[in-house]
């Protein structure tokens, strides 16, 4: 079994078997395409899928209809399906999206102040992000910076929001992926973190709202660098500006 099938196979463990075989390959592949165990420009074939999953072919198409919606891979009509290489502009239009959302869910959360058992969550997700730093867990420090995120949304009572971040978080995590740790070392932004829990703890909205906008335009930062780096990961044809807004 390649290192790419055992991967996979991993991956689909994490599922829950409640969930359709539909809905499970859609997060496994997903999740595979983000963490660049299916690099960009690498084929899919819907047999193999099938058959590493022990699956018939339809609900592997429905799994890639879903994946070429979402922007992560490409239907060739009679000549098949490929991660797509990333797009800056995706990136960019994602984070833009992203910083909307998630300035809007802190301020609320400073401005309401969140319950003890809240911050005592966001506070265990730091220690145990912070335990990632010295082995270089990667994988596992993303999957507490997600917790991180979700917790802040669904703590303010807003579903819809994390939904909206869910949908296009896709298109950066790629790059965060890649940026880690040679480009953006995870103590930086487990202090951006800190930074943010602070800062509501405060209640001092205006350093909240800052220090969530620090946290998200860190991209501006390692994109650049990383294009040069993984030239072959990227659509180098587009032309971006990857010019800053200020930050208040």
């Amino acid at each position: 079994m390649s290192n790419i099938n055992i991967t996979l196979q991993a991956l689909w463990q994490e599922t829950s078997e409640t969930e359709s075989v539909r809905q499970r390959l859609y997060q496994v592949l997903r999740q595979s395409i983000i963490q660049m165990v299916l690099p960009p420009g690498k084929a899919l074939s819907e047999k193999e899928v099938a058959d590493a999953f022990s699956v018939s072919r339809q609900p592997v198409r429905e799994a890639f209809i879903r994946l070429s919606e979402a922007g992560l891979v490409e239907v060739r009509p009679q000549r098949g399906t490929y991660v797509v290489k990333i797009s800056q502009g995706a990136v960019l239009e994602a984070r833009f999206v992203r910083e909307a959302v998630e300035v809007a869910v802190v301020r609320q959360a400073t401005a309401k102040g969140l319950a003890p058992d809240v911050l005592t969550e966001l506070h265990d997700l730091l220690e145990r992000q912070r335990r990632c730093i010295e082995p270089h867990d990667t994988i596992r420090f993303y999957r507490l910076d997600e917790r991180f995120h979700k917790t802040l949304s669904l703590a303010v009572g807003q579903q819809a929001a994390w939904k909206v971040i869910e949908e296009v978080r896709a298109q950066m995590d790629r790059v965060r992926y890649l940026s880690v740790p040679d480009t953006t070392p995870i103590a930086r932004l487990i202090d951006q973190h800190a930074h943010i829990v602070s800062a509501i703890e405060d209640r001092d909205i205006a350093m909240a709202e800052q220090a969530m906008r620090r946290h998200l335009r860190e991209i501006f930062v390692s994109l650049p660098d990383l294009v040069k780096r993984f030239p072959e990961m990227f659509d180098t044809q587009e032309t971006v500006s990857l010019i800053e807004e200020a930050t208040p």
